[in-house]
């Protein structure tokens, strides 16, 4: 196989030089060593791929917790060698059907059994070799601490809204656990990179155990496209802010190109805690939701997983099915099956869906004797004293049942705590006439879809069951309202699974629904979950993936930041950090200088408390100002007032008020308007519609000026005051359709003003006067920080092409941080906006004083 990869992680870890090798060799053993690495040791710098890869067939390197694989020994004639075999039932092997035939997949992850050291590497080779797979073996003490105890004591019941209140529910957080989740994420990166070309190849990674795994990717191949999808939920940010590594997680998760998520409410939870946390907000275009995040764009992807429809309906064809099928039916004839199947464990309700069920005996005695709840009790994924719980509680609950309901030949609940092969629950499925699913929380749950699909049954099974196959199929489902699969089933009779009422209500109207009504429900149902089965999710995930990374190639990208800090910044190709002995130099060369410069974040930081102008920018302002060569204009969003008294000791400086609507060419002149709006009647429209918000939205107020309303919510709730920015905007963009108005949305603001006033007005104003002059600018230089400088920048990029500038005019359109912009050049904060400024400033100065002298 063509590989480039790094050959051991732990020489990165150590500053060492990455080496690249091509061709088949075996797998390191680098993931054999013990130990916990620190999430605070630095690795050396990233590494570009920019070498062409010699890989021309699509691939994809699916990374889970787990390989597709079974394992077992083979002992016969003194052979103890490995056996491997695929595991049909995993997910990750499933997901192959919707990426095509031409596409080569490689898995990476653990297996479920453990190797001895001395077998590793040949096993390893093996695997690769047979299956396409590499194994990373992982320690039995750091992998127990890495998954029994940081993601099952801390990620899995936080995710599912645990919170360790007490030693008892999940346990304090624990640096030692956390730091062995780092240590496995990397041994995984190492192991993705054995095999990785990163300029072809697609990584798709799998689950919460590998959170920081996009981190570490990223960090070696800044371009690499990267995939990942969280089969958990994602709690709300109230849940998630608990986290002490909270913002390492959410900056990993950033690190990939594409994000997935089951629900809509999955995803809005996960946005939320960026935009809380991270002060990154997201924006919904043409049907996409995409973060801007350090001029990469990750996409999120909402859409739940499906089943395997093949492997399904291949067992339920097996004799072996038509045989338990057969049985079951006899065993219960005459009686009517609810059927519940769950994991053993704290969150699946299991004890709730007894409850209701002995309260649905309770209040129907009718249904005595004739409905039997079977609950197949499939083995706990976690240990501890909850899971012990759990099953003493369901032990208990069903014994009283029995006892209380019980009578000879009847027994209300057949507890089934055995592990049964997949076509023996497929039977029950067949011969149930109503599927429970009342967790209390849980990331998507496919029972309710492979009960849908048995329930559509074969010609052989109707046979078996003494049905007429003419006649349309039928099924009734109880869903609990937090589970992921819950939105997709619009025919299910959704409950809380806490209201026990509630619960054995619902299953009473699915015993008693008219036939016609189940029919309708069932049809429902099994259209969209033949439609939209595992390989119909993979297809469209890989599809969107592969929009998110399109832009790969022709973006500039570097990594900045320590650590799990670490991110990616990526630029156009023509966008660069403005040097300021490259400026200093055009400025001295030049006769004729146009100078426009945005305040708010640009002169000034926007958060500051104080936001008045200091005496160093006031002293750089007049020097350039004294300079006879140069016109230089302060561009603003503030009123008038406050910028007069703000600029009073620059005496030649040239001020606009609110955004490009007034403007005053020095401090002697009067304040002029730069387009003329004839009325404002429209302030009666919107200033009452602003006030309605305002009182319901704390923390907002409303900023009147002569020429615009601006609804501000910087000191509301930042979810909620979102949420009502947009609900404004909708209202004023609906109450003000037929007015000569503009209704925009900013940073933290709403606003409505005039069409046509733009700060580009006043870098237009600006040259249009000089031009007049007969004094066409030699030097230009714009700088601002936000959306609303855009305009300004596309008006001086705009007059290179026409007579506005000298011919060999050189212009710098420049923007405060490294972001997309139609600014060519960028300076990261405002200090370095007063450098480059006070650079100008002083080649003035000394420009004045070698006239002076001569």
């Amino acid at each position: 196989m063509v590989s480039r990869s790094f050959s051991n992680l732990l020489d990165l870890n150590s500053g060492g030089s990455p080496s690249f090798s091509r061709g088949a060799k075996k797998l390191s053993r680098v993931a054999t060593v013990a130990g916990v690495l620190s999430e605070l040791e630095d690795e050396s710098g990233s590494v570009g791929s920019d070498v062409p890869s010699s890989i021309s067939q699509d691939r994809v390197i699916i990374v889970g917790n787990q390989l597709p694989l079974r394992a077992h020994r083979r002992e016969s004639d003194g052979d103890d060698a490995w056996n491997f075999s695929w595991d049909e039932d995993s997910l990750l092997l499933q997901l192959k059907d919707g990426l095509g035939e031409d596409v080569e997949v490689i898995f990476v992850g653990c297996l479920k059994e453990e190797i001895d050291p001395s077998e590793q590497e040949d096993v390893a080779q093996t695997l690769l070799e047979t299956f396409k797979c590499v194994p990373a073996f992982i320690p039995l003490e750091l992998f127990s601490k890495f998954y029994h105890g940081f993601c099952k004591q801390h990620l899995w019941p936080l995710f599912h809204y645990m919170l360790p209140l007490s030693p008892d529910l999940g346990g304090r957080f624990d640096r030692s656990l956390w730091q062995a989740y780092v240590s496995v994420n990397k041994i995984f990166a190492d192991k993705v990179m054995e095999v990785i070309s990163p300029d072809d190849d697609f990584v798709w990674i799998h689950d919460y155990h590998l959170m920081v795994l996009p981190t570490f990717l990223r960090k070696r191949f800044n371009r690499v496209k990267l995939g990942y999808f969280l089969h958990s939920p994602f709690p709300s940010s109230e849940i998630y802010r608990t986290l002490p590594v909270r913002i390492e997680l959410l900056r990993a998760l950033l690190n990939s190109d594409l994000i997935g998520f089951h629900t809509f409410d999955y995803a809005r939870h996960f946005l939320s805690c960026c935009s809380r946390m991270l002060g990154v907000s997201y924006q919904s275009k043409r049907g996409y939701i995409g973060l801007e995040y350090y001029g990469r764009t990750v996409s999120i992807k909402i859409l739940p997983v499906g089943i395997h429809m093949r492997q399904l309906c291949s067992v339920l064809a097996l004799q072996e099915t038509e045989s338990k099928v057969a049985e079951l039916r006899d065993k219960f004839k005459g009686r009517t099956v609810l059927l519940g199947v769950d994991d053993m464990d704290i969150f699946k309700g299991i004890s709730l869906k007894l409850l209701a069920f002995e309260q649905l005996l309770n209040q129907h005695p009718d249904k005595r004797g004739k409905v039997v709840l079977v609950q197949i009790a499939n083995p706990a994924r976690g240990r501890g004293k909850d899971v012990q719980e759990v099953q003493s509680e369901t032990y208990a609950t069903v014994t009283r049942i029995n006892e209380g309901f019980g009578e000879p030949g009847y027994e209300p609940v057949v507890l089934i705590n055995t592990s049964l092969h997949f076509y023996e629950r497929i039977a029950y499925y067949v011969i149930s006439e109503c599927c429970l699913v009342t967790a209390v929380r849980d990331g998507m749950n496919l029972i309710p879809y492979e009960y849908i699909v048995c329930r559509q049954g074969t010609d052989k099974l109707d046979e078996v069951l003494g049905l007429n196959p003419s006649v349309p199929k039928k099924s009734m489902l109880v869903v609990s309202e937090f589970v992921g699969c819950s939105p997709s089933l619009s025919g299910a009779i959704r409950v809380n699974p806490w209201n026990i009422d509630s619960v054995a209500e619902a299953m009473d109207s699915a015993l008693i629904f008219p036939e016609q009504e189940k029919q309708m429900r069932h049809d429902k149902h099994y259209k969209y979950v033949s439609s939209h089965d595992v390989a119909y999710w993979a297809h469209s995930f890989m599809q969107d993936l592969e929009r998110a990374c399109q832009d790969h190639v022709r973006r500039r990208c570097w990594g900045i930041g320590f650590g799990l800090g670490f991110r990616v910044i990526a630029l156009d190709p023509s966008f660069g950090k403005l040097s300021v002995e490259q400026i200093v130099s055009a400025y001295k060369r030049t006769k004729s200088r146009a100078v426009l410069l945005d305040y708010d974040g640009t002169m000034t930081v926007q958060s500051a408390v104080d936001i008045n102008p200091s005496i160093e920018s006031i002293q750089i302002l007049n020097n350039l100002c004294k300079d006879p060569k140069n016109v230089v204009f302060v561009v603003s969003g503030k009123k008038k007032e406050i910028l007069t008294r703000w600029f009073v000791p620059c005496e030649n400086l040239g001020v606009s008020a609110e955004n490009g609507y007034l403007v005053r060419p020095n401090r002697n002149a009067e304040w002029e308007t730069c387009v003329a709006v004839p009325d404002f009647y429209w302030k009666q429209i919107a200033e009452p519609v602003m006030q309605l918000y305002t009182e319901t939205t704390d923390g907002s107020f409303i900023e009147p000026r002569e020429s615009a309303l601006v609804w501000n919510y910087q000191l509301a709730d930042p979810d909620f005051g979102s949420c009502q920015a947009k609900e404004l905007l909708d209202h004023l963009e609906s109450v003000l359709a037929n007015e000569p108005v503009s209704v925009k949305s900013g940073q933290h603001i709403v606003e409505v003003k005039p069409q046509g006033v733009n700060k580009g007005l006043v870098a237009d104003r600006m040259l249009t006067t000089m031009r007049q002059r007969e004094v066409l600018p030699d030097f230009v230089l714009c700088i601002g920080d936000d959306r609303s400088d855009e305009e300004m920048f596309e008006v001086i990029t705009s007059a290179m092409a026409d007579a506005s500038l000298s011919p060999v005019a050189e212009v710098f359109a420049c923007t405060v941080g490294q972001k997309p912009s139609k600014a060519k050049y960028y300076l990261d904060d405002t200090a370095e906006i007063l450098r480059m400024l006070q650079g100008l400033a002083d080649a003035s100065e000394q420009s004045a004083k070698n006239l002076s002298v001569s």
